[in-house]
């Protein structure tokens, strides 16, 4: 069994849409099971499977209920045994999400807090009587509006970051730090190998309780959550101790991991200062790159927030992230080939590369109506702003359903399912899937993928991202395309090219200069002595 040491590539399933095994139109863990010998083929290490406890679905998982059992629409803990027994067989590691920030409100934890204010779980969640007839201060929720709900039995209010179905849980009470210990321990004795820790940044905020800072440079609704600067609801003064020893709870195994969700807010101070926060909490937690999330693609700055990233975390291992549950499909935001070239650089950084389900053969956002939308999140049913729209049906074939599924899905399938799916990628050499077969499987064998340094490097063109990599003796280039335009560069003696975004025909080598079509990427590899010239 290889170790977080060696691990390469993790892979996020969002089981209500990877695949279908009982007829209900909604994926299952049996779903997983059935396809974890296609993952073993594509060259994933891990898995990372969103929420499947039991929940009421209103943040459809991201709401606990228990966090000790498995929902029916998943299966049961039978099922998640035989799926670790299979990963682990086929030697692929098993992260789950932990949601330590809040529950369901139908949690049993919030059920007896809310019965009563002197009753013993009272202080699990946060509880603050109003100001001058209102909420206890401004702070607002992600879905917009006041993070505090009024509760007419006992007249106070209760602290909510996300829904009002979601009370958050008040870390400042050690149970209540004891309790999510011993969900960790309960998931790790069982074989998972990992955490995914959700919106860790809400588990720490101002003891004081001060109103947050007006966000200057936003103009739309002052109810958003863009409107104000969240310099007091997260991130507070016990932040990284929290980290600290909640991570701990890997000491207490011989090889478990923690990945923190965290998306650096520029407005908090240096993004760089608050992943260090995060990457030097604990030797055995890390926290994802997300910062791919955004639209822009720009050469070189993608490149400084890569190495601004390396920097922080340090000795910790890396994860670079394409993108997750929460964000528009890439090959959406960013078109085809833009995306294609972001993936090959994803896979060819250091430390681990996260794929989303779905990303390796190039799915798009879904068509969905208003009528099709089921997050809670969206407002007014949106089809613009839904993240449903990242999380329709994985697409295996061109059938009815995509072989997702033998009924109508949870969510429609993408109609260019017919020819955006697994089967007809796998018999194509030059698809997106191959591609990323290919280098999930170099990044296997080759250390200087995984354990290499990064450096960015100037090839005297601005809109080529050029990367070097270097462990002992071994050298490799990383040059990215970022222009529309094809692009001339100098390049390294010495050098040949093993994988490329596109066919090696189109790659023009002539004169030591090389010329490269528009989003396209290459990697090169130098072995040999130190060459005394940079590139």
């Amino acid at each position: 069994m290889r170790t977080w040491h060696n691990v390469a590539s993790l892979y996020q399933i969002y089981p209500r849409s990877f695949r279908d095994t009982n007829g209900d139109g909604i994926g299952d863990l049996n779903g997983i099971t059935e396809k974890l010998d296609y993952l073993a083929w594509l060259g994933v290490d891990a898995i990372w499977i969103s929420p499947f406890f039991v929940s009421p679905l209103t943040d459809f998982g991201y709401d606990i209920a228990d966090y000790r059992a498995i929902d029916p629409t998943f299966g049961g803990l039978e099922d998640f045994q035989k799926l670790l027994e299979k990963a682990h067989t086929l030697d692929i590691k098993v992260m789950i999400d932990l949601v330590p920030c809040h529950t369901s409100d139908q949690h049993p934890w919030f059920q007896e807090a809310r019965s009563s204010r002197d009753n013993p779980k009272r202080d699990y969640y946060v509880w603050r009587d109003g100001r001058d007839g209102n909420e206890p201060n401004n702070w607002h929720s992600l879905s917009g509006g006041s993070s505090w709900e009024f509760d007419e039995q006992t007249n106070q209010f209760y602290l909510h970051s996300f829904l009002k179905t979601q009370p958050d849980l008040n870390w400042d009470n050690p149970a209540v730090r004891n309790e999510i210990k011993n969900v960790v321990r309960f998931w790790f004795d069982m074989g998972v190998d990992g955490m995914r820790v959700d919106a860790i940044w809400g588990i720490s905020k101002d003891p004081e309780f001060g109103d947050d800072s007006p966000n200057p440079d936003f103009n739309g609704d002052p109810e958003a959550y863009g409107a104000f600067i969240h310099d007091h609801c997260k991130m507070g003064p016990r932040f990284q101790e929290y980290l600290r020893e909640l991570a701990s709870v890997c000491d207490e195994y011989d090889d478990k991991q923690m990945v923190f969700e965290f998306y650096p807010d520029e407005k908090l101070g240096d993004i760089y200062q608050q992943y260090h926060k995060v990457l030097t909490a604990h030797p055995k937690a890390s926290a994802f790159f997300m910062e791919y999330r955004q639209d822009e693609w720009h050469a070189e700055h993608t490149g400084q927030k890569i190495e601004n990233y390396l920097r922080a975390a340090d000795s910790a291992k890396p994860f670079f992230c394409v993108g997750n549950h929460d964000q528009p499909r890439i090959a959406s935001r960013l078109g085809m080939e833009r995306a294609r070239a972001l993936h090959f650089l994803n896979l060819l950084t250091p430390g681990i590369s996260v794929m989303y389900y779905g990303d390796e053969i190039g799915m798009t956002n879904g068509e969905l109506t208003a009528e099709d939308i089921q997050d809670n999140f969206s407002p007014a049913n949106s089809t613009i702003d839904s993240r449903d729209l990242e999380r329709t049906p994985m697409q295996w074939d061109d059938t009815q359903f995509a072989g997702f599924s033998s009924v109508q899905p949870w969510l429609p399938v993408h109609t260019n399912a017919i020819r955006t799916n697994v089967l007809r990628q796998a018999m194509h050499p030059d698809s997106l899937l191959h591609l990323h077969r290919r280098l999930l499987h170099l990044r296997r064998s080759m250390p200087i993928l995984q354990r290499g340094t990064l450096e960015v490097i100037n090839t005297g063109n601005g809109f080529v991202l050029s990367i070097k990599r270097e462990l002992g003796s071994e050298r490799a280039y990383i040059y990215i395309n970022f222009a529309d335009t094809p692009q001339h560069f100098f390049i390294p003696e010495h050098t040949e090219i093993i994988a490329s975004t596109h066919p090696h025909r189109s790659i023009i080598r002539k004169n030591g200069q090389l010329t490269i079509p528009s989003h396209c990427g290459i990697l090169l590899l130098h072995k040999g002595k130190r060459l005394n010239s940079r590139p």
